[in-house]
């Protein structure tokens, strides 16, 4: 996989740059820049190397309808301040667009391209569209990992019909996620949490032969501590997922890796209730199960303290209310402590971890936080990228 940065040629070409700029809308505004953010060096470097940007995206799921509240045009706001740059947002069909209607000026630098998901063509991994795409430009960087578990036409197709390249962003994901899945510095461990059991189930089932500790927490815990036997009154729970956990513990077994879950619980009448710990023996029929206690807390930080590695998807608790944040805060401390000292390798993953992170401001504090979804768990799961593969055709 060639990355843009080792193309030394770039310098007048126009680049059809592949973003995932697909970030929270609350009424025409922004919730969370952060995937924004994490952009901005490879729009940098491919300014510095005086090239001409061409930015596709898409946000959220239009299936091929144009719907204004789907627009870019708040995002190319936002990159036009953060980036100090005139970017032009083109909105004519871009079925019909040619390299005429992009850039018009010496001084146009940027321009972006209306929402992909506008045209049903693109989910649909249409050879003409992306051959189309690909007319307007030079050569192709995909900087969209978290894009790149789909076979799409922008991240898929394209790539037949341009040079193409992975972006800084995307180089940067794939490292972090091998040094955690194959070039693994031991003691490892994988902090898990999540609502259900069944869509992660593959994830760990991959890991257990490299790490040394699967940590469950959060909704996933839950399931865990019924099925070894323990009352979890109305807590939220997955049904079926005795085989599952079956497999996980006799796996872990073979190959020597450590399941933890939590030995003791935060507890709460409903959502915004009052917290009350509580002995995995003693929770009531009408309690829900919202955070880990502080026993637990202990036992992770002091296997965080033994660890050299760390992964970690899924808060301890619904750390939205703050009665049940104090586990999931607890380990956000003890990973940043340790990374301060370089005495591990972090790295963090998942929409709700990431906002937590954000949420404690520790977001930086950490080696690596991915803003992918599907992609970052399907690689997890040791599947080939569909984007990463046509990437590798170009070695």
């Amino acid at each position: 996989m060639r990355s843009v940065k080792d193309e030394l040629n770039l310098s007048e070409k126009k680049v059809l740059l592949r973003l995932d700029l697909n970030v929270p809308l609350d009424n025409g505004k922004i919730a969370d820049t952060t995937r924004i953010d994490k952009i901005i060096p490879t729009i940098n470097f491919l300014l510095k190397n005086n090239t001409k940007i061409i930015i596709l995206s898409h946000v959220g799921r239009p299936k091929g309808k144009i719907i204004d509240s789907l627009s870019l045009k708040p995002i190319c706001e936002d990159l036009k301040n953060k980036l100090n740059e005139n970017i032009k947002l083109i909105t004519k069909n871009l079925k019909e667009i040619d390299s005429t209607d992009l850039f018009n000026t010496e001084d146009e630098k940027i321009v972006m391209l209306e929402n992909l998901r506008f045209y049903s063509e693109e989910e649909k991994n249409d050879k003409e569209f992306a051959k189309h795409l690909a007319s307007l430009a030079d050569i192709y960087v995909n900087d969209a990992f978290s894009c790149s578990h789909r076979t799409h036409a922008s991240i898929y197709e394209i790539t037949k019909f341009l040079p193409s390249y992975a972006g800084l962003q995307l180089n940067l994901e794939i490292d972090a996620l091998t040094k955690i899945t194959s070039e693994i510095k031991k003691p490892i461990t994988c902090i898990i949490g999540g609502s259900k059991m069944s869509t992660k189930i593959n994830i760990i089932k991959n890991l257990i032969p490299k790490f040394d500790n699967i940590i469950i927490v959060g909704g996933m815990a839950n399931n865990v501590l019924k099925y070894k036997g323990y009352n979890i009154g109305k807590s939220i729970r997955e049904d079926n997922c005795d085989k599952i956990i079956e497999e996980i513990f006799s796996l872990s077994v073979k190959k020597n890796c450590k399941i933890i879950y939590p030995e003791d619980v935060t507890v709460g009448k409903n959502l915004n209730g009052l917290p009350e710990i509580k002995g995995l023996n003693d929770i009531l029929e009408d309690e829900l199960i919202l955070d880990i206690g502080p026993k637990s807390i202990k036992n992770i930080n002091n296997i965080i303290e033994e660890s050299n590695t760390i992964l970690w998807n899924g808060p301890a608790g619904y750390f939205e209310n703050p009665n049940f944040a104090k586990g999931s805060i607890e380990i956000a401390k003890k990973i940043t402590e340790k990374n301060k000292a370089n005495t591990i390798y972090s790295v963090a993953g998942g929409g709700d971890t990431v906002a937590l992170l954000n949420s404690v401001g520790s977001v930086n504090e950490f080696d690596f936080v991915s803003t992918a979804g599907g992609a970052f768990l399907e690689f997890l799961e040791g599947k080939e990228l569909p984007g990463i593969k046509a990437l590798n055709q170009y070695v």
